[in-house]
């Protein structure tokens, strides 16, 4: 009886401790180390550290230190996230604690379209982007790099955009008055419908084709690009509500004599113009040169900026003019603003140079962030666009846009410091 007694008790002993050390909430700590103050920024620490202080609850209520509650998503990694202010040289407080949070509206999305050559479109309140996929490689087009969507407003629309462009019965309508003969009409249907077209959110105009777009990666041989194709396949690992991130999985390539495997993550977070991408390659077993290239367009052939020592490059492009048929294009291409295109990093020894190439339709070569990529490591950076049309962002010059590219640099290189207690 007497060692029932005692089993008793040191269970209810167990159990005490065990709710004594559940923390009725959980401070975090978000501190500056550099002279900017930051704003909207989104900072990561560990979900699993802050619900074991918690007691490991269903769901958790995170707020500022005035009480106020703040939107966070928990990531495919573990990671808690929320958009953190914080002053320059300061910190700010926030609190976990075990509750229900309010619902969040979405501020990101993505998908793959297989009803349009297996795109993944992705996009943020700000920006929008897409990558190529199986069914348009196997359909012989030659497409590789990063696209930019432009947007001109806070919702998601690249959805709407895709069934507006794809909507079955428009396509009817317009190849039944093509084979009437009524072309001219056909034309003025298509434009009605086409997200090529701004109908008030935006529009795609920033031509791709056979080159690394909007910031893409590549393998060199000799200096000369090797072309990463089109993903083969891919994996969505964070649906928002504040970041999307999609992994992208490639053939195999030869590159010196190398048959690799390329691999990358790319993720959007709200409120960033900028995705963040690692990649990586299996089958690399030497140090190979690693570029992240900007197609540069004959349109705007010296509208570049090259800052190796500050970690980032941009371009500003003037669209795509041969996108409509020459009587649209009096009133089309107005309506392409300027494009602002750029890549950020994080890490020292990079190069960077304008470099030519023979055979981009429509462009003169790209500009190029080069580094050495060792075997079995990866590799990240940052690549995002802007837009001169959208007033939310008001990038209305080169400027304008390096001073974005410059401050986003500065934060990169310092992040964040998260302390949870």
């Amino acid at each position: 009886m007497k060692q029932i007694l005692i089993t008793i008790l040191a269970i209810m002993a167990g159990t005490l401790h065990t709710y004594a050390k559940a923390a009725d909430k959980v401070t975090i700590t978000v501190t500056n180390p550099i002279n900017l103050a930051r704003s909207g920024e989104m900072i990561e620490t560990d979900i699993n550290t802050i619900l074991a202080k918690l007691g490991n609850p269903d769901n958790i209520v995170v707020t500022d230190a005035d009480g106020n509650e703040v939107a966070w998503q928990q990531t495919y990694d573990g990671k808690l996230i929320f958009a953190a202010a914080v002053p320059a040289k300061g910190k700010s407080i926030y609190y976990a604690k075990a509750g229900t949070p309010a619902k969040v509206e979405a501020k990101v999305f993505g998908r793959q379209f297989p009803e349009r050559v297996d795109d993944v479109a992705w996009e943020n309140d700000r920006v929008a982007f897409r990558c190529y996929g199986p069914a348009l490689q196997a359909n012989g087009e030659r497409a590789w790099g990063y696209d930019v969507w432009n947007k001109r407003t806070s919702r998601l629309v690249v959805e709407a955009r895709y069934a507006s462009e794809l909507d079955p019965d428009m396509q009817k309508a317009i190849n039944k008055l093509r084979q009437a003969g009524r072309g001219d009409v056909a034309d003025d249907v298509y434009n009605a419908i086409s997200y090529h077209v701004d109908h008030g959110n935006g529009m795609d105009c920033y031509k791709v084709g056979p080159t690394l777009g909007c910031g893409t990666n590549a393998l060199l041989t000799d200096g000369k690009i090797n072309y990463p194709r089109c993903y083969k396949t891919y994996e969505i690992l964070d649906r928002g509500p504040l970041r999307f991130t999609v992994r992208l999985n490639y053939g195999t390539e030869t590159v010196g004599g190398q048959n690799v495997v390329e691999h990358r993550i790319v993720s959007l977070d709200a409120g960033s113009q900028l995705n963040r991408a690692t990649v990586w390659y299996d089958g690399l077993t030497q140090d190979n040169p690693l570029a992240v290239g900007i197609v540069v367009h004959n349109e705007n052939p010296n509208a570049y900026i090259l800052q190796a020592e500050a970690g980032y490059m941009g371009y500003e492009d003037l669209g795509d003019p041969t996108q409509y048929k020459e009587k649209y294009r009096a009133t089309q291409n107005r309506d392409f603003g300027k494009i602002y295109v750029g890549t950020v990093f994080p890490q020292k020894g990079l190069q960077m140079q304008f470099q030519s190439e023979q055979g981009l339709p429509g462009a003169t070569g790209h500009i190029l962030a080069t580094t050495t990529l060792k075997p079995q490591t990866r590799y990240t950076y940052y690549f995002g666009s802007g837009w001169s049309r959208n007033p939310e962002t008001n990038f209305q010059s080169l400027t304008d846009w390096e001073a974005y590219l410059s401050r986003f640099a500065q934060q990169a290189k310092a992040p964040l410091k998260v302390t949870v207690k």
